[in-house]
């Protein structure tokens, strides 16, 4: 089954310097009939005004995964880290019993980034961050996995949530395939482009539902960047 989340259907604010449209509903944000996806629970799609953002604020026993696709945020925490996450770039933050953290954009253009939340397997452990370049180079006709609770590679970003996070650069007219496993759900959304996925057409940051399905077949009806989770569904 797939299920298309039209971008009208995708429940938006604006509040001057920040523009954001939630995929899931969440406390007073998002479309209510847009419920989680097994361990996923929030997909934000925000753009944040130059020499602004989001101040110091709390998080715990979530895992908070950030795509940057244009611009650069600016990552501190109480933990002591400090970072700029540019375009193409990756952030895991694991909260574990508590983190203190700022997401902001000390630029002169918008940052715009995806914004993920997925609960993790198991509440406390001490919080964890980690960010990582994921060149497109890499993602040119095939997916690579951005952050996963599900390997050990070095190459890939640990996270402790039963789920994967993917991302694919896709060429006008190719077609790529992409395994499910038993028990798993998908959430798929193209930064940009426009593909069609087992038969149903998701333009740009529109979402796609995805379950019971054994594979994806992704034709990309115009180049296009494609982010893509896989976690277990709880409806399985």
């Amino acid at each position: 089954m797939v299920e298309l989340k039209a971008l009208e259907d995708i429940a938006g604010r604006e509040n001057g310097w920040l523009k954001a449209k939630h995929h899931f509903a969440i406390g007073e944000y998002g479309n209510s009939a847009h419920a989680p996806i097994g361990n996923l629970y929030v997909f934000n799609d925000d753009e944040i005004a130059p020499h602004s953002g989001f101040g110091l604020h709390h998080h715990a026993n979530v895992e908070i995964i950030t795509y940057v696709r244009y611009g650069t945020v600016t990552h501190q925490d109480d933990q002591g880290n400090r970072s700029q996450i540019e375009a193409g770039n990756v952030q895991v933050m694991s909260a574990g019993t508590g983190i203190l953290h700022s997401e902001t954009n000390i630029e002169d253009v918008p940052a715009r980034l995806f914004q993920i939340w997925l609960s993790p397997k198991d509440q406390g452990g001490s919080p964890q961050w980690s960010t990582k370049p994921f060149p497109k180079a890499d993602r040119a006709g095939r997916f690579v996995t951005f952050a996963s609770g599900r390997t050990t590679d070095e190459e890939v970003l640990s996270m402790r949530a039963d789920a994967e996070v993917s991302g694919a650069l896709l060429e006008r007219g190719s077609v790529t395939e992409y395994p499910l496993g038993s028990g798993d759900a998908a959430y798929l959304v193209p930064a940009s482009g426009r593909v069609n996925v087992n038969g149903v057409r998701v333009e740009a940051r529109e979402g796609l539902v995805i379950r019971e399905e054994q594979a994806l077949r992704i034709e990309a009806q115009l180049d296009a960047e494609v982010v893509l989770i896989v976690t277990r569904d709880k409806h399985a």
